[in-house]
């Protein structure tokens, strides 16, 4: 079916990210795999197309496209080489970035967005913690009050870009006897003293992805480092975790779709039986499945993104977008692996790359046990 969320100007834009990614990523990406990190050299040369300030303001140099959609489209391209690119990417364009538009002063505006447009400035989220899991309300990273400053202590894990970002948004607890409603955020540099990254975690997939443990050990900051209100940090991150869920709902489908397609042109070129597997009545009906379940799949995030457009989405729209994309990108996955057989678990090919990257999907922006009990609460239960 035909998609209708997308305009000229979205179409013309894709045509832009396209061209882009040939020319700066494709040759890269093997090298991108080995060092196991995208080079400052992407986020520059992304920065100087205007790809990473899609919501920041014109007057930080952005382009204040005001139009998720814009958003969605680069998410699509870039899921489209691989999903550890459109992650790494997606949590500086689409999930930090945003707190920062949203909730900073002006002069903490002026300080960072600019670089953030540049990509002088890399950004990351720090929420999970050490044996916290989904429980963000359960963290224990503090920020104590002494005198004009705050004293932040604690650490976190699984931080995409963390190894390499120079800002990092962290949640902290500033109320230790308020529970969820004791949270506050601080935008944390990279040189700030006291705060320091750990190994570059060993993942089973997304290996271009640098994913970190960071450490607080008394990192000073003044009240010029809170990113909004005192004790609202939490609020603020279950304002913005819908966007985020679209986000990777988005990057989740047309990562699947990208490596059905080449599956199908696999099954068209394989021969078996003096025939072409795709001919085989069950790997037929197969593919007529995992088409359709795409396609499916793909109409209602296209409709979620409308809605997030709009201003419309609810937190239990991006729940079901989440979960069931991630479940339908894995499911596709894993029956292209199968049909590629022994070829599908060489990591020399496209399809076993994307199927070992796709597993986390079900994991992380909150488990999909957590989008179901969020759904579920959204019944009555």
């Amino acid at each position: 079916m035909q998609r209708t969320i997308y305009n000229e100007d979205h179409e013309a834009f894709r045509a832009s990210c396209a061209a882009f990614l040939a020319k700066h990523v494709e040759p890269n990406l093997e090298k991108y795999l080995e060092d196991k990190a995208l080079p400052r050299d992407f986020w520059l040369a992304a920065g100087a197309e205007g790809f990473l300030g899609l919501e920041i303001p014109e007057e930080f140099g952005g382009a204040e496209a005001d139009d998720f959609r814009f958003n969605a489209v680069w998410d699509e391209e870039l899921s489209k080489l691989n999903a550890a690119l459109a992650s790494c990417v997606a949590i500086h364009t689409d999930i930090a970035v945003p707190y920062l538009v949203d909730l900073c002063t002006d002069e903490q505006k002026a300080r960072w967005l600019p670089g953030c447009v540049t990509g002088d400035i890399l950004t990351a989220i720090a929420m999970t913690e050490p044996g916290g899991g989904s429980d963000l309300a359960a963290l224990k990273t503090t920020a104590v009050r002494d005198g004009d400053e705050w004293v932040i202590n604690g650490s976190k894990t699984f931080i995409t870009n963390g190894f390499s970002a120079d800002l990092v948004i962290t949640a902290v607890r500033t109320s230790p006897d308020k529970g969820a409603k004791g949270i506050s955020l601080f935008a944390i540099e990279a040189t700030d003293p006291g705060f320091s990254r750990g190994r570059k975690l060993d993942k089973v997939g997304q290996s271009e992805a640098d994913t970190a443990e960071l450490f607080f050990e008394n990192v000073r900051l003044g009240d010029d480092r809170l990113v909004g209100e005192v004790d609202q940090g939490f609020i603020y991150m279950m304002q913005r975790l819908p966007q985020e869920r679209i986000s990777c709902s988005v990057s989740n489908v047309a990562h699947a779709k990208q490596i059905l397609g080449e599956t199908i042109q696999y099954a068209h070129d394989r021969q078996a039986f003096k025939q072409p597997i795709g001919s085989l009545q069950h790997n037929k009906f197969l593919l007529a499945e995992l088409v359709t379940k795409i396609e499916v799949a793909e109409t209602f995030i296209d409709a979620a993104v409308l809605a997030h457009t709009r201003g419309e989405a609810t937190a239990t729209d991006a729940a079901k977008a989440k979960w069931w994309s991630s479940e339908i990108q894995n499911d596709v996955l894993d029956h292209c692996v199968q049909l590629h057989g022994g070829y599908g678990y060489m990591n020399e090919y496209r399809v076993a790359r994307a199927w070992r990257d796709a597993r986390v999907s079900k994991i992380w922006a909150g488990s999909n046990e957590i989008m179901k009990e969020l759904i579920g609460r959204d019944l009555g239960f």
